[in-house]
Parts: structure tokens; C-alpha cells; sequence
């Protein structure tokens, strides 16, 4: 219902990049500028300044996108009101989740909440936990699902369950007949971690550097970006690493990696993440009650 052009308009100044906007939005960075310079002929006036590369609100710009936040924020909720009204949960709420967390525990959760909301499209983008709370403070996404810390204190953050990480390694490795390793024990061996940036291993830098008694750092020999590239180099034999148990379920059913736990106990939250102050659609809020729901009935034993 809302003019699309002002849409537009709305996503390319919330995030002051039309390459960006037209990704957030599903089109052309093409037909981004073009709806754009519809609304500076509608108004009569230049809505961006595009100087050295960079993109910035004019003076002009900024009073339509203090209009624009307030006519969409009062959209939600009449939408929000009728739907609550009628009882109908419909709409489109975009989901953004870690690398693990959208591998490993997002397909059944979702397909639970389809099978009960098929009315309600779901529109998932997977990044690293930077990535995801970066889209959350950009509004590119309405809620996150990440698996580190988050300090955001303009951000909502509830955490749904807590993730014990393990050390893994191919099953005739030295380490695999240990009944728990302790981070002085992982320091000779060949580590495989994940890219910078992954909450993974945010968490695992900070256990490292808590617990290891030597001045020893960790010999990292790869960085990987997803967990199945990681438990495939660990299985070819190439280092060790340490994963979120859920993660190596099957390996170890199939005996093709050890898994052993580290002693202190490695633990880390997984948590929900959105902004504390945007007005939340009827579907959006049916989904965060039934992920903290099944999250609560699916807690790690």
C-alpha cells in the first residue's frame, strides 16, 4: 500500500549505499535510482548528495526520511492492529542467522513454524554474527539469530539457548582417546578456526586467552568459513578445531571425527537480536514467541 517510490527512498537513506538498498530490497541498483529521481521530481528537489563516492542527505532529504520512518512506523501498526483484529498472521518477516545456527537449527525450527504460519513468508540471509547484528542495526533484516555477545545497547538481545563447544579431531588423532582437553592441551596441534568476524570464533579467542597458561598462541594452519568446510579439513586430518557439539551430531554417528570436551566446559548463548524500539509486526512477534518456545523445549541435555 505504501508509495514505492518512497520505499525506496527509505532503504537507500537508511543505509546510505544504493547498492546495498537495492539487495535489502530485491532489485536492480538500476531501478533503485530510477524510482529516486522520480521522488526528487516529484518534490522538485535533490534528496542525496553523491559526492567523492559518497552518498549523504541533503537538507531536503532528511526532512523526507523523518517523514518516512514515521509514516511506515504508523503503517506496521494499523497493519498490525487489523491483523490482530482479525486474527490473521500473515506477511513477510526477513531472518538473519549465523553460519551454525542457520546450518543446524534453523530448517526444523522453521519448518515447525511454517507448518503452524503458512500464511507467513520467511526470508532468511546467513553472515557471520557481525554481519547479522550489522543488518539488525541497518534495519535490513527485522530480527537475528546470533551466537556471540552483542553490545549494542539500542538492540534487544534474548537468548534462546545455550551451545557447548567441543574439540574435534579425526579419530586416530593423539587427542581423541582423552576423556576431556583443556586449552593448555590444544595449543601444540595445527588449528582450523573460522573467518574473522564469526561469533565462533570470538568465543574461542576469548577461552583461549582466559584459560591457556603459556605464552603459547594458538598455531592456526587454516581459516574456513563455514563449519562443514571446517569438520572436512579436520577429517582429512589437516589440524584440530572446537565446534558447537550440534554441529558434529552425525560425524560422530558415523565415527568420521572424536569430539571431547573441554575442561572448564566451553559454553556460549545463542541469542535473539532486534531493535529495541521498531514497532514489531504481528508476524514477526508470532515467530520470536514460537523460536523462544522451541528453543526452551529444545535445550541441549
Amino acid at each position: 500500500m505504501a508509495d514505492r517510490r518512497l520505499k525506496v527512498f527509505h532503504s537507500v537513506a537508511r543505509l546510505l549505499n544504493f547498492t546495498k538498498a537495492a539487495d535489502s530490497l530485491h532489485m536492480t541498483q538500476p531501478a533503485v535510482t530510477f524510482q529516486i529521481r522520480q521522488l526528487e521530481e516529484y518534490f522538485n528537489t535533490r534528496l542525496f548528495d553523491r559526492t567523492h563516492n559518497r552518498v549523504s542527505l541533503t537538507e531536503a532529504g532528511q526532512c523526507v526520511y523523518g517523514y518516512a520512518d514515521r509514516i511506515f512506523e504508523l503503517y506496521d501498526e494499523m497493519e498490525n492492529t487489523i491483523r490482530e483484529l482479525t486474527g490473521d498472521v500473515s506477511g513477510v518477516v526477513t531472518l538473519g542467522a549465523s553460519t551454525t545456527i542457520a546450518e543446524y537449527m534453523l530448517p526444523f525450527l522453521l519448518g515447525d513454524f511454517k507448518n503452524k504460519n503458512p500464511e507467513v513468508n520467511i526470508r532468511l540471509k546467513v553472515s557471520n554474527t557481525e554481519g547479522i547484528v550489522s543488518m539488525v542495526e541497518n534495519n535490513v533484516i527485522d530480527l537475528g539469530i546470533v551466537e556471540a555477545s552483542v553490545n549494542n545497547k539500542n538492540l534487544q538481545v534474548d537468548v534462546c539457548r545455550v551451545d557447548q563447544l567441543v574439540a574435534i579431531m579425526a579419530p586416530n588423532h593423539p587427542l581423541a582417546t582423552h576423556k576431556t582437553l583443556t586449552a593448555d592441551q590444544l595449543i601444540p596441534f595445527p588449528f582450523i578456526c573460522r573467518e574473522e568476524g564469526s561469533g565462533t570464533r570470538e568465543v574461542i579467542a576469548g577461552y583461549l586467552k582466559e584459560h591457556v597458561s603459556s605464552e603459547n598462541n594458538m598455531k592456526v594452519c587454516l581459516e574456513l568459513g563455514s563449519p562443514e568446510a571446517i569438520k572436512g579439513a579436520v577429517e582429512a586430518g589437516m589440524g584440530i578445531s572446537v565446534m558447537s557439539h550440534s554441529t558434529v551430531v552425525k560425524e560422530l554417528k558415523l565415527n568420521s571425527l572424536a569430539a571431547i570436551p573441554l575442561s572448564p566446559a566451553l559454553e556460549r548463548p545463542f541469542s535473539f537480536v532486534h531493535q529495541r524500539h521498531k514497532f514489531k509486526v504481528r508476524a514477526m512477534e508470532e515467530l520470536l514467541a514460537f523460536a523462544k518456545s522451541y528453543c526452551e523445549s529444545h535445550q541441549q541435555n
